[in-house]
């Protein structure tokens, strides 16, 4: 293994971590090791890896938020909802080191959802609004994976 591909795999590594931990942009990081793995190694291989990982991600990012999104429209769940929750989110992530951001967003979500349904009504779509961000998380996980592996046969051929 060379310098390229070993600072690529640690990139690629942080990447993936940070889709399950939303601090970082996983995907763009996933892209962006191995864009930069395929500059170094060079030759129409590498570029071949950077133009099917980059298409397996770009896919990926499209799926999370069609299949989520309308999983929430189908539960009657407007996207000013989701808002709330990213807003509140937002502020979370500053106010509570770590856990911020996830507890902010089902907060958000759970107050928007109390102004619109009210009580009864609120936890069941703050229970779907989270599914929705669960899978959302998975299918980037995925998409990135895949990528990966593309990157990692990349790896082995050249």
């Amino acid at each position: 293994m060379t310098t390229a591909d070993l600072i690529a795999a640690l990139v690629i590594a942080v990447g993936l971590v940070g889709i399950l931990v939303p601090i970082l942009p996983g995907s763009i990081l996933v892209v962006a090791a191995i864009l930069g793995w395929a500059v170094a190694e060079g030759g129409a291989t590498a570029w071949t890896v950077f133009a099917v990982a980059t298409t397996l991600v770009v896919a990926g990012a499209v799926v999370k938020y069609v299949v989520p999104g309308r999983r929430l429209q189908v539960a009657g769940i407007p996207a000013t909802t989701q808002w709330a929750g990213v807003a509140l989110g937002v502020v979370g992530f500053f106010v509570v080191p770590v856990v911020g951001l996830f507890l902010g967003f089902v907060l958000g979500v759970y107050l928007a959802e109390l102004a619109r349904v009210g009580s009864s009504g609120a936890w069941p779509s703050t229970v779907h609004s989270l599914k929705a961000v669960g899978t959302s998380i998975v299918i980037e996980l995925v998409a990135a994976v895949a990528a990966t592996w593309v990157w990692v046969y990349g790896v082995v051929v050249t």
